[in-house]
């Protein structure tokens, strides 16, 4: 089960990794036509729907790593029992609020979808097609939650710091 969720976890950052690459090519010739006075329209709304997709699918393999910003100052101080019941607490919190998060974008997929919702911008692109990779991050970032919780309280390791060296953390 582990290495499925770190499969999944992958998988996201991987999709990340193309929906930064796809905002690269998008705002690279978004500035090329501009330059050559040609009007490609819905540009600047497909950057943004690939850097908003890279934002939220790069949420799981982000947290896995231990990459995203996480106050240990207060950890570090308390006697051992307190701090584990702090992280305890906070993998609870993160797991609720990522899950309601979770729940809000994918519903708001389903409400695009079923009352075609398109975007404003000159694209007049369908809604719930920028929305999914939202979604998908936001319930991958629950899945890890969760997982982080579960590893917690079993004794396992959740967090991977050490397979990809140490960035530079400021915690």
């Amino acid at each position: 089960m582990k290495s499925a969720l770190l499969a999944f976890y992958r998988l996201l950052g991987l999709l990340a990794m193309l929906a930064m690459v796809a905002a690269l090519i998008t705002v690279g010739l978004s500035v090329l036509a501009r330059e050559a006075s040609w009007d490609i329209q819905g540009l600047d709304a497909y950057a943004g729907y690939a850097i908003v997709a890279a934002l939220f699918l790069a949420l799981p393999i982000t947290f896995q790593r231990g990459e995203h910003i996480r106050v240990t100052l207060l950890m570090g101080k308390l006697p051992q029992r307190w701090s584990n019941a702090l992280q305890v607490w906070s993998l609870l919190a993160g797991s609720a609020l990522s899950a309601l998060l979770a729940w809000f974008a994918v519903r708001l997929v389903w409400i695009s979808w079923s009352t075609h919702d398109v975007s404003p911008a000159m694209d007049a692109s369908p809604l719930w097609i920028p929305q999914l990779a939202m979604a998908l991050g936001c319930i991958g970032m629950a899945v890890a939650c969760l997982d982080a919780l579960l590893s917690h309280l079993l004794g396992l390791p959740f967090f991977d710091t050490h397979a990809h060296g140490e960035a530079a953390r400021i915690e």
